[in-house]
């Protein structure tokens, strides 16, 4: 199992040796520049004046307006929400585990959604509303098998973390119930019509696009919710870092702080999962881009980069499926694999991974 490096006295996790206001600026401009290209390139181009004025409402052309208003606003914002949730879930569970390729979905939670999704989709017969012209209903029958797929293995998650003794084990049997409910999706393939696999199969290339602002009312409580036990957080993570033995010297109650994180990470990968569908790299990848650019362990830092960071990558990954000036589309798991699969083999290669035999 994979530990990550542990910090020394002379070198605290949280020794700056950057100057990361200029950093923090940096990252905050690009956040504001992605946004409004965002907003700009797709399909049909928009010049930025028009964007401007669309949004100060000051815009004459209704068919600008809408693709402003209904389709590329709450795409960027549901990008923003999904980056921000994932990589976050990356980092508590990375830490947790000293596992540095531990990602959100190790407790098997993007696969209890994924089971709910199957579920309806090749059960029922139902389409993807996110991929074709289904009506609300259908597509709220989605969202709610896949948040309750979710939720039920965060039960069982749960109810193992209490009778576990060791974050290793739990890690173990997180995968192995991932595995098992996996099978049953396969299952459930195999006897399905095509055309039923194939609206699933589109569904797990993971998509921004398609989900309204009623939809967004839902997703944007249940992230927050996530990213505010995620801030509890902060402080057990952090004597975490130099190993239980001393966090429980100083008084940490390691249950209770796994119990913590393990409610953060099942609301913010359930959420994404079950209106974006599952989206891989960014929790696994964003974390580590961030240590190596802020040289620091700290979580009070930490945490906020990997919003930050989280969402541009989000946000960018979107840009670059769009095909901008294209009508086509690519799968947006491909895209992220792409940017996220660089800074994994980095990890690696920088010998930051040791593997004990």
């Amino acid at each position: 199992m994979g530990t990550t490096a542990k910090p020394s006295k002379s070198n605290p996790p949280w020794s700056r040796q950057r100057p990361r206001t200029l950093i923090w600026g940096l990252l905050i401009f690009a956040l504001v520049f992605l946004f409004g290209l965002a907003l700009s390139v797709g399909s049909v181009s928009i010049p930025w004046e028009s964007t401007v004025a669309i949004l100060l409402n000051q815009e004459a052309d209704v068919i600008l307006h809408q693709i402003i208003w209904e389709l590329r606003l709450p795409k960027i914002f549901v990008a923003l929400l999904a980056g921000a949730a994932l990589s976050t879930s990356g980092l508590q569970m990375q830490t947790l585990f000293c596992n540095p390729l531990a990602g959100p979905f190790v407790l098997g939670i993007n696969a209890g959604a994924s089971l709910g999704v199957a579920l309806v989709v090749l059960g029922t017969g139902v389409g993807i509303g996110l991929m074709d012209n289904a009506g609300l209903l259908s597509q709220l029958s989605l969202f709610f098998a896949s948040i309750t797929g979710a939720g039920l293995v965060l039960l069982i998650v749960v109810f193992l973390a209490q009778r576990v003794q060791h974050n290793v084990t739990l890690l173990i049997v997180g995968l192995i119930f991932g595995l098992m409910v996996g099978s049953l999706v396969s299952i459930l393939i195999y006897f399905s019509e095509p055309e039923e696999i194939q609206s699933y199969l589109i569904w797990t290339f993971g998509s921004f696009r398609g989900v309204t602002w009623d939809q967004l009312s839902i997703l944007t409580p249940a992230i927050l919710g996530g990213l505010a036990v995620a801030l509890m957080t902060i402080k057990p993570l952090n004597a975490l870092l130099l190993g239980e033995t001393y966090a429980q010297s100083m008084g940490l109650s390691i249950k209770n702080t796994r119990n913590l994180v393990i409610i953060s990470t099942a609301v913010l990968a359930g959420s994404v999962t079950a209106f974006c569908g599952p989206i891989g790299f960014l929790g696994i990848a964003v974390p580590h881009l961030c240590r190596g650019l802020f040289n620091t362990s700290d979580h009070r830092i930490l945490l906020p980069a990997v919003v930050l960071i989280g969402a541009e990558l989000a946000l960018i990954s979107e840009i670059v499926a769009q095909l901008p000036g294209s009508q086509y589309t690519l799968p947006l798991n491909a895209i992220t694999s792409l940017l996220g699969g660089p800074i994994i083999l980095w990890v690696i290669l920088k010998r930051q991974i040791s593997v004990k035999p």
